[in-house]
């Protein structure tokens, strides 16, 4: 039964031609009973025309109706009364109404004709009026004219209603888009955060562990107390970077626990001493400052501050060259955290700057640029006048959570 169903559904054209043909065979036996001559032959001319509006009322609404029309003018000039074929009248005016394709015009059309068309057939078909009353002239009007006005209202009913759905689908359509979008979006930014991280946290602990391995190889022989200072600081190193490692690759994980039950806490402010301290043990002089009174920032703020601190002496490292210094500053005012990390080097490539901060090796500056972005702040990267590289971060402050 259902694949019957599927069938009908899927040829509605089909299904309109057998009623039209069930119609035609239908109105023939009436008209050949009741008809001859002229009139005999319009009869059967319109109802050919009408079985054909039943069987292309889908395919072509419109135009079945301006047929329908000019075969109900055709009618009234030939006087012939209502007759079983008119079911296809009844029909068109449902189609056109409750389609969605058809224009508004032809809905209206088919509501004119609905209210005109059985009046005019009625007094243009019946002559026995005379000396009738009125009220029977308007009930026998009433009685062949509400079927049609209620086709119609049906018809528009189910116009309103099919298009009330299709808007619903569209406008699910277009959520599920837009949370596709978001969906992609938000995948994007994660990943890219997660570059950043990487970048910071690989990037700085194995600068680190690369000078104090090539300062231990320098000094294995000749200082063997120094050579266990820098094993122990390359252990060390490893293991924070392995640490924050695990921390950042965490939040790709759903339903894990690490051992020890949490994460490593981001780092912020405070950890900037820690780091510094690293810095210097592995070889780079750097004079750390704090202007004004410390005081809890949002967790985005600092791990911000930290990263562009962490970033920056890295670069130092990497392109400062011998005998090399650097100083950071770290200033709380009103409204912001001033940031400034400079050294007095040899400074960097120009395309390091002036190109985004992309080496070929790595996109530092790139990554600063995207922190302090994100946190609504300004960065300035360039050469120090007199020598040497500047970075300098403007983090707007807002109330901590």
């Amino acid at each position: 039964m259902q694949r019957l169903y599927d069938f009908l559904r899927r040829h509605p054209t089909g299904v309109d031609t057998f009623w039209a043909v069930l119609l035609l065979g239908f109105t023939s036996l009436w008209i050949t009973s009741d008809y001859s001559g002229v009139q005999l032959i319009a009869a059967a001319f319109f109802t050919v025309g009408l079985c054909l509006v039943i069987a292309l009322r889908r395919k072509a609404p419109v135009k079945m109706l301006l047929l329908t029309a000019a075969i109900g003018v055709g009618q009234l000039i030939f006087a012939i009364p209502a007759n079983s074929g008119d079911f296809a009248m009844f029909v068109i005016t449902y189609t056109v109404a409750s389609s969605p394709s058809t224009p508004r015009w032809a809905s209206r059309c088919a509501l004119a004709g609905a209210l005109v068309g059985p009046s005019l057939s009625l007094l243009r078909v019946t002559r026995d009026f005379d000396g009738r009353p009125v009220w029977e002239m308007l009930f026998f009007t009433g009685l062949l004219t509400v079927p049609f006005v209620l086709a119609w209202v049906l018809g528009d009913s189910v116009r309103t209603r099919r298009a009330y759905w299709a808007q619903l689908e569209e406008k699910a359509a277009r959520l599920e888009k837009e949370r596709e979008a978001q969906s992609q979006i938000a995948v994007a930014a994660e990943r890219a955060r997660i570059a950043r991280e990487l970048h910071d946290v690989v990037a700085h602990n194995v600068s680190v562990m690369v000078v104090q391995a090539d300062g231990a190889a320098y000094v294995l022989d000749a200082a063997p107390d120094q050579t266990r200072q820098a094993l122990e600081t390359i252990s060390g190193t490893g293991r924070q970077a392995l640490a924050e490692m695990r921390r950042l690759l965490g939040v790709l994980r759903t339903g894990e626990q690490p051992e020890s039950g949490e994460y490593v806490p981001q780092p912020g402010v405070e950890q900037l001493a820690e780091l510094i301290d690293q810095v210097r043990g592995a070889g780079l002089p750097v004079d750390f400052r704090v202007e004004g009174e410390p005081r809890p920032l949002p967790s985005s703020v600092e791990l911000t501050a930290y990263r562009i601190v962490q970033e920056a002496l890295t670069n130092t490292r990497k392109h400062g060259g011998p005998d090399v210094g650097a100083t950071v500053r770290l200033s709380y005012k009103a409204d912001e955290l001033d940031l400034l990390v400079e050294d007095d080097g040899r400074g960097a490539q120009h395309e390091l700057y002036e190109e985004g901060g992309a080496d070929g090796l790595g996109h530092g500056l790139i990554g600063m640029r995207e922190r302090v972005g994100m946190v609504g702040g300004s960065l300035e990267a360039g050469p120090r006048p007199g020598g040497g590289f500047r970075i300098g971060a403007v983090l707007p402050l807002k109330p901590a959570r």
